[in-house]
């Protein structure tokens, strides 16, 4: 799945797993559910930000990396985007060189950098030592701890759909994770799971969640900044406190730029009805080959995508178990939220 449908998707249903497993993270994760969706995004993708500029709008335009000829606006010129900071100038590229492998992990790093690449078998030691240090030396707060959640359903999400580790068993039309199979999936997630059946009201997440603020927690599981902690001391190699600025800047466009992606991409994704029928945009269209609307959701359901993310669900919140086996400060956590209006009732009905 591509980009933030696939990662709020991915999100929203481990959050659904954890609550059916009870685990002592579920509420904390629905009382900062903006915090936890954006760590999901944000979190790790850090080369959110415009690849070039509207010549005749003067808008940013495009997604950092992805080449752009012409402008989405008005078809006709586009200059390049740099971020500026510090006297330098740095592409979206650049950006991407410089973060991506740090918050991504398992994968992501430059070719010069891929020592530094922390094997699967320990990611989870690796997020638990990331929050208890969150719990130990960056406050009490539960923001915070909803954002590092978000953020591993994202290296997991990304790892399965991207094939770097087993466990999704999806092909639909050419693969499981290609340029022309993914509107399918984007297309699905939004419309036939996430509004039909799970009523998600997707202008409020993708605003909430463009609206959460930078978390000093993602310096230091970047190592971006200074080394300490557990982090530190079972991961005592790629820390780079030299970034940390620059890191802060980049996650304070990542917020400005996905604000003004979204009502472009809730556009993108409307549907339109044309007689009895729903029909998608017409990029989206040519990008799969043409298929219609209706012949995404029969490939969909024939290539039995539901499972597929079901699949995803379960693999992101068995990486929540490990991490929560590994870190007394959430073992404490109580597995519900407090009784319910019900229990309440039934004990503080009147007794005369």
């Amino acid at each position: 799945m591509s980009g933030i449908v696939g990662h709020t998707m991915y999100a929203v249903l481990a959050g659904m797993a954890t609550r059916h497993r009870k685990l002592p993270i579920a509420s904390l994760i629905h009382r900062h559910y903006p915090s936890y969706l954006c760590g999901a995004y944000l979190g790790c993708d850090v080369q959110t930000m415009p690849e070039a500029v509207c010549v005749e709008t003067g808008r940013d335009v495009g997604y950092g990396t992805a080449p752009l000829q012409h402008s989405p606006l008005t078809g006709g010129d586009v200059r390049l985007w740099s971020l500026e900071f510090e006297g330098k100038s740095y592409r979206p590229r650049d950006i991407h060189r410089l973060f991506y492998g740090r918050s991504h992990l398992v994968f992501g790093w430059t070719s010069a950098e891929r020592e530094q690449t922390v094997p699967w078998d320990h990611l989870p030691d690796y997020c638990a030592s990331v929050v208890q240090d969150a719990v130990e030396l960056f406050g009490p707060g539960e923001r915070q701890l909803a954002y590092l959640f978000g953020w591993m359903a994202h290296i997991v999400g990304d790892s399965l759909i991207k094939s770097v580790q087993p466990g999704i068993d999806l092909n639909l039309l050419d693969g499981k994770y290609t340029p022309q199979n993914r509107p399918i999936q984007d297309l699905v997630s939004f419309h036939e799971i996430g509004i039909k059946e799970l009523h998600l009201n997707w202008p409020a997440l993708l605003n909430d969640l463009a609206e959460t603020p930078v978390e000093p927690i993602q310096l230091h599981y970047m190592r971006a900044s200074k080394p300490r902690g557990e982090l530190a001391a079972h991961f005592s190699n790629a820390w780079s406190p030299h970034l940390a600025p620059l890191l802060v800047a980049v996650l304070q466009e990542n917020r400005r730029y996905q604000a003004i992606r979204n009502p472009r991409l809730l556009k993108l994704y409307a549907l339109k009805k044309t007689g009895q029928r729903w029909t998608c945009s017409h990029d989206l269209s040519r990008q799969t080959g043409g298929l219609t609307y209706v012949e995404m959701v029969n490939l969909a359901d024939q290539a039995d995508f539901r499972h597929a993310m079901w699949q995803m669900g379960e693999a992101i919140v068995s990486l929540f178990e490990q991490v929560i086996e590994r870190t007394p400060a959430l073992q404490k956590l109580p597995t519900d939220s407090g009784p319910s209006w019900s229990d309440m009732t039934n004990k503080w009905r009147k007794r005369r």
